[in-house]
């Protein structure tokens, strides 16, 4: 009996907490967490491969804190992004998500792409033209990857959540996709 009265104030007290993340008041900082810490998830995963690979020879917690930031300033980019999507477009008819979808793909993907890449080369202490060359040759590949991957999760995402949980589910579908966003950050060119 002690463990199903545990159990029920554990679930109680995330319920609480996850309420209150999720609510307008705080929904901004969850979003950005979300997104800064699966962006360091993402990078850690591929420098593990990377070591097993033999392709590096340590971990960089430097490429790592890059990462988390670009995580930022994307997830910053999304969070508003999804916003002002809602509000432009309200509802969850067929219709209405499939225009959701579409916006998704030509107007934030590459927004999303260009902010990450901007970052990265800040970041990096990049100069203008080293920051174009590599997106122009690296942003290719994510948009491809992205036209496979996002609009069916989107979709799902546009239809069956409310917006306040739309970039947990991002990030969840998002862990891996970081794991090819950070492989192709630091391919060489």
């Amino acid at each position: 009996m002690g463990s199903i009265l545990a159990m029920t104030t554990i679930k109680t007290k995330l319920s609480n907490i996850l309420s209150k993340a999720f609510s307008s008041k705080y929904l901004l900082l969850t979003n950005l967490g979300l997104s800064i810490s699966l962006s360091a998830a993402g990078d850690i995963i591929e420098q593990k491969y990377e070591l097993m690979a033999e392709e590096i020879q340590e971990m960089s917690l430097e490429r790592t804190k890059n990462l988390s930031v670009a995580g930022f300033t994307v997830g910053f980019v999304c969070h508003y992004w999804y916003k002002h999507l809602e509000k432009f477009l309200p509802g969850y008819t067929f219709r209405i998500v499939c225009k959701k979808v579409v916006l998704d793909q030509i107007i934030a993907s590459p927004v999303c792409i260009a902010t990450f890449f901007a970052t990265m080369g800040y970041l990096e202490g990049k100069s203008k033209a080293e920051f174009l060359e590599e997106t122009k040759e690296k942003s290719v590949k994510l948009y491809v990857a992205d036209w496979m991957i996002w609009p069916p999760a989107q979709f799902v995402n546009f239809y069956l959540l409310p917006y306040q949980y739309r970039i947990l589910f991002d990030n969840a579908i998002s862990l891996g996709f970081d794991v090819y966003t950070s492989r192709v950050k630091n391919m060489t060119l």
